[in-house]
């Protein structure tokens, strides 16, 4: 096919655009949202941190629940946004490669068959699962790498519904393998919303805001303990002290950070480093650019309305790592991986730990990599290495392969045609994706 459309429809985002590209033309949140300001949803057409309006309390409409469709008549109306206003295409003329999660309900495949090939019009249709298109990106990135040579990965995706963990053998995801955690981005933003609103002011129908505090304020803790020792210092020793002004309506319709060199103040901690040897290299740090600082502190207007973040920052990454701590049922990251490895045949386990891929946007805190390591190290056997790889771009890496799928000669095998699905049905023809 010459017009292949790659769709990774994720519960937060929808990346769109022509197969063979390297990057997606439409990236945009997977909603329709209603200002305060509107009677009416309105369809995003730009992600919300370049968007001018003003989002305060805006209402949320989401198709996509814990990964898998739940209102086909809310994607309808997103996808015929897409297609017919950003990416201008004619379903009739194109064939669609579409990401979907693994183990989804017949009755989910079905409605999403009728979308595309009922409501649509497409000519043909591509399911693919995201490991398995993570896989081929990365083999296609290092030719000569592990992941390329032994054909086998372990795909750990952290998005926005549930974090996963996929063992892939030769661009197969090993279903029986597959281990998965109900926390995503969604569950974090949650729960930093009940933390903040418990702690400071009412940001409980403020999802947008607090996504925005999410990905600029929060970090993954190398020592929760020694951490939460920091966070109960007053004043400059506290090193994870923090402001976010929230947007007015007026001067400003975005939030932002008070002080952006102070919210990055952590990264001067070291793994180990007591709290003297902490405070010592703060003091270093903060003798740097004194005089500036004061006076940007001073043209600040103190009137605003803000709230400080401490502990929260790092305590809500931390639920990805040990989400009993919580109160939840649910096994930490580390632990997930050393499940799915263990789900595999053992002459796979020392390469499945050598071939670690992240991605996901939640991979995207800082220190994620190192504190997975240090988790994961104490489970795995000593005679084991553990290598972890994060995705050039976490975020558009399914994509990507998808993207390399469309343009690949095994694409015109894959596919079904609008006229099979007429003729079979949808539970025939997804007999193909199965490989």
């Amino acid at each position: 096919m010459s017009n292949v459309v790659v769709l990774d429809n994720g519960g937060g985002f929808i990346k769109a655009g022509q197969g063979g590209e390297r990057n997606p033309a439409v990236v945009i949140p997977n909603i329709l949202y209603r200002p305060l300001t509107s009677k009416k949803f309105l369809h995003p057409t730009t992600t919300f941190s370049s968007s001018p309006d003003d989002l305060t309390s805006a209402a949320i409409r989401r198709p996509i629940d814990r990964g898998y469709l739940i209102n086909p008549d809310l994607q309808r109306d997103i996808w015929s946004h897409l297609f017919t206003s950003l990416l201008h295409v004619t379903p009739s003329s194109s064939s669609l490669l579409l990401t979907e999660p693994l183990f989804s309900l017949p009755s989910i495949q079905r409605s999403t068959d009728e979308l595309v090939f009922e409501d649509f019009g497409f000519s043909s249709l591509v399911v693919a699962d995201s490991p398995s298109l993570v896989h081929l990106y990365e083999t296609s990135c290092r030719p000569c790498g592990l992941v390329s040579e032994a054909q086998c990965s372990l795909v750990v995706d952290c998005g926005f519904s549930f974090t996963q963990a996929a063992p892939v053998f030769q661009n197969i995801t090993l279903n029986y393998g597959v281990k998965r955690i109900d926390l995503g981005g969604k569950a974090l933003t949650n729960y930093l919303k009940e933390l903040v609103s418990y702690r400071a002011i009412n940001v409980m129908d403020e999802t947008l805001l607090m996504d925005d505090v999410k990905e600029k304020l929060c970090f993954v803790s190398l020592d929760v303990e020694r951490d939460l020792q920091f966070a109960r210092k007053h004043g400059k020793d506290n090193l994870f002290r923090c402001t976010y002004v929230l947007p007015d309506g007026v001067t400003h319709t975005k939030g932002y950070v008070k002080d952006p060199e102070a919210a990055k103040r952590h990264l001067a901690l070291t793994d180990g480093a007591s709290p003297s040897e902490a405070i010592e290299t703060k003091n270093e740090t903060d003798q740097l650019g004194v005089m500036d600082k004061t006076a940007e502190r001073k043209r600040v207007d103190l009137t605003k309305n803000e709230f400080d973040l401490t502990n929260e920052r790092f305590l809500v990454p931390e639920m990805i790592f040990q989400p009993a701590d919580l109160g939840m049922n649910e096994a930490g990251l580390a632990e997930c991986i050393v499940r799915a490895v263990n789900a595999c045949h053992p002459y796979l386990h020392p390469v499945l730990y050598k071939s670690i891929i992240l991605t996901g946007g939640s991979t995207l805190f800082p220190r994620f990599v190192e504190r997975l390591e240090k988790d994961l190290r104490p489970l795995v056997p000593d005679d084991y290495q553990v290598n972890i790889t994060t995705q050039e771009d976490p975020i558009l890496g399914v994509w990507r392969g998808g993207s390399l799928l469309a343009s690949s000669p095994d694409y015109e095998l894959m596919r079904v045609t609008k006229a099979e699905y007429e003729e079979l049905g949808s539970a025939r023809c997804r007999r193909r994706f199965f490989r």
